[in-house]
């Protein structure tokens, strides 16, 4: 049975099309391409990077979890800013989370360009980029079912290819199964250990990639407003979803530098892709290629998703009468925010143009930079608005709620200042970081003075 909800969004996706969203939303570029980079920092050390953000990650979501939970009506966690923060606050909030998720689509189509690069070296990365951008808008346009089930088939693909190196992996260092660079073992992982291989400031530096890497598992709240069954896909998704997560994110991390020493690895290239080459099957590595791409294809298209909502929440947020409102806080007859889709998919856009003066990886670089700067912004007020929703009469004392909150909320908060403060050890985050600030000075300033202006107007 279609439910359809008062602004013309309809419920069409299942629990299963819940869950594979988070996970297609999460589990892509960070893992399959930026892993490499963060393994050649840190060496085996990473997966206790993984471990601590994942960790936070958790917390996080449930603390989201907590707010939908008690009003699932609401397509984006940025409405709970709005309400619990005030009006000006949560305007800001849903600008510089919806630039958030531009930039993360833009690395995204990136990682496309690289991956169809393997087979087609010739092939200008700007011409792949228009082509993946147009396909994956169009299926966002079409209807929330189909995103969703172009998304779990997307989502089980990379699920299962991690399972199949994951497996492979194990038979290969159970057995020591020779490589040209020696033989696949667990042992490589601890041979000459160091917490900081190549010192503190480069561990330190592997937490914004390891951030990106887990940059979207958001995703699966802004689901919610179109769940047929919100209240138990929220416990559900929220308490399974990580857990998957980390189970695939740490076992590939074990398969990949048990296969091939991590001094070995190339931080410029897929190291699914290495090991396979490595391993002496290059069939199998424009297999995983093709998963990779697949990936990246997921996040993009669960990033097309998001925009549009939050662009239509900001839409509708606006006077009624406003152009903004009347163009882009309107639902289509599919039932999807298509005009708001459309405007978040024409700015990814940037991405093949500066594809045309600049390398793939120095645009993917610096692109995940600013979505990660943007996206700490966002997630610390996300935190604070919890908190306030904990001392409102909102707060349902049965709910599903955020576990230790008193010490948890803060330590999250913290968390995050932490991982900001870490971007001034990494020189391509220095700009960014600044940016960020410069961002939230100006803007924020520009939209509290103008909030308070209109609150002016009204009460006179």
């Amino acid at each position: 049975m279609k439910i359809t909800n008062a602004d013309g969004t309809i419920r069409a996706l299942s629990n299963r099309h819940v869950q594979m969203i988070a996970i297609g939303g999460t589990i892509g570029t960070g893992l399959f391409l930026g892993s490499g980079s963060t393994i050649s920092k840190t060496g085996p050390s990473v997966m206790w990077v993984y471990l601590v953000l994942g960790f936070f990650f958790f917390l996080m979501m449930r603390a989201i979890g907590e707010m939908f939970y008690s009003d699932p009506t609401q397509h984006t966690f940025v409405a709970f800013i709005s309400r619990y923060l005030g009006p000006s606050v949560g305007h800001f909030t849903g600008w510089t989370y919806w630039i958030g998720l531009i930039f993360v689509c833009m690395a995204e189509l990136t990682a496309t360009a690289t991956y169809v690069k393997f087979w087609l070296p010739n092939v200008p990365a700007w011409l792949i980029e228009i082509s993946f951008l147009l396909i994956l808008a169009g299926v966002n346009l079409t209807a929330a079912r189909l995103f969703g089930e172009a998304e779990f088939w997307f989502a089980m693909i990379k699920i299962v290819a991690i399972v199949a190196l994951i497996i492979t992996g194990i038979f290969m260092m159970v057995g020591h199964h020779p490589t040209p660079l020696g033989q696949a073992s667990i042992g490589n992982l601890f041979h000459n250990y160091q917490v900081f291989p190549n010192g503190l400031a480069n561990f330190i530096s592997a937490f914004p990639m390891v951030f990106f890497a887990f940059q979207g598992i958001e995703f699966v709240s802004i689901t919610i407003g179109e769940a047929k069954n919100p209240h138990r896909v929220i416990k559900k998704a929220v308490n399974e979803t990580l857990l998957r997560i980390l189970l695939f994110y740490i076992g590939a991390l074990i398969v990949i530098m048990g296969i091939i020493p991590w001094t070995s690895l190339s931080p410029d290239s897929s190291p699914f892709v290495q090991v396979f080459k490595l391993a002496g099957y290059p069939a199998a590595a424009a297999i995983i290629n093709f998963v990779v791409l697949t990936s990246a294809a997921s996040s993009l298209n669960s990033c097309l998703f998001s925009a549009g909502r939050h662009f239509y929440q900001l839409a509708t947020e606006m006077p009624v009468t406003s152009r903004m409102h009347q163009i882009f806080g309107q639902i289509s007859k599919s039932g999807v925010p298509a005009a708001a889709i459309v405007l978040s998919a024409v700015l990814v856009l940037v991405t093949p143009i500066m594809s045309l003066s600049a390398a793939t990886t120095a645009v993917f670089t610096v692109v995940t930079g600013i979505s990660s700067d943007m996206y700490l912004i966002v997630y610390t007020l996300a935190m604070l608005a919890h908190r306030k929703y904990r001392l409102s009469n909102d707060y349902l004392a049965d709910g599903f709620k955020m576990p230790a909150y008193r010490i948890t909320s803060p330590l999250t908060i913290a968390f995050f200042v932490l991982i900001f403060a870490s971007l001034f050890f990494i020189q391509a985050d220095i700009v960014g970081a600044i940016g960020a600030i410069i961002w939230t000075l100006l803007f924020g300033g520009v939209t509290f003075a103008h909030q308070a202006r209109l609150r002016a107007v009204t009460r006179s």
